[in-house]
């Protein structure tokens, strides 16, 4: 193994394109070898070396390299209640979540590789209600503190601020005329930061993600603190 990650190879994105073009379990069967080579193997040296980076960040977030229970999704969607009947994903990604988190809801740091577009970032993605009801609160309890969030230089430098999808009214229990009322509102908290695809197969993409999650330090930080838990 390289003591520096390489870069993804560019076969990794030529099977997600061919992927897309041939969702189904027949063709997935018979370019599985492809698979393993070009998007298994990476993707696992890339979790173990991003780890000692991703200490430094927060000791509190785990890098496991497994392919199953570990910091890789899964390939295989979930259909059961999808119209959408396609086997497959059409992206790789792995979650480097808390390790008080047992699930992909638990704050975490985040890449996305998909042939059109890389993501790298942190966040929660629709915690249950409890969590984000304590989000919500710490919100409203410390103003200053969120406002030192949204406010942060490298927040708005690396991501354009912070996302997620929002309702149309406030949240039950909280006013229209709240300080950070658009906040409020928001069903997840998490912050993106997009590169080109070609991105990910340069050798210093490894230093640009651990940067980027580096820069997601006072989000991280404040979802933690919401949830009870160290950063």
């Amino acid at each position: 193994m390289n003591s520096h990650f390489q870069g993804f190879p560019k076969e990794l994105f030529l099977f997600f394109e061919a992927l897309k073009q041939n969702n189904s379990k027949d063709w997935f069967s018979e370019n599985k070898p492809k698979y393993e080579q070009f998007v298994v193997a990476p993707m696992l040296e890339f979790i173990e070396q991003i780890g000692p980076r991703l200490n430094g960040i927060s000791p509190h977030f785990e890098a496991i390299p497994k392919r199953s229970g570990g910091s890789m999704f899964r390939i295989y969607r979930d259909v059961r209640f999808a119209k959408d009947k396609t086997p497959y994903k059409e992206h790789a990604a792995c979650q480097f979540r808390h390790e008080a988190g047992k699930d992909a809801h638990a704050p975490g740091f985040y890449v996305h590789l998909a042939p059109d577009t890389i993501k790298v970032g942190g966040g929660i993605w629709l915690p249950p209600s409890g969590k984000l009801l304590m989000i919500r609160q710490r919100i409203v309890d410390k103003p200053k503190e969120w406002s030192a969030v949204i406010e942060d230089e490298d927040i708005n430098t690396y991501f354009g601020g912070v996302s997620g999808e929002s309702l149309k009214r406030p949240p039950r229990g909280f006013k229209e005329d709240e300080p950070h009322i658009v906040d409020l509102k928001r069903k997840s908290f998490f912050l993106m930061r997009e590169f080109p695809a070609s991105a990910a197969c340069h050798e210093n993409f490894i230093d640009e993600v651990a940067e980027t999650f580096a820069a997601a330090t006072p989000l991280m930080a404040f979802l933690c603190a919401a949830a009870g838990v160290s950063y």
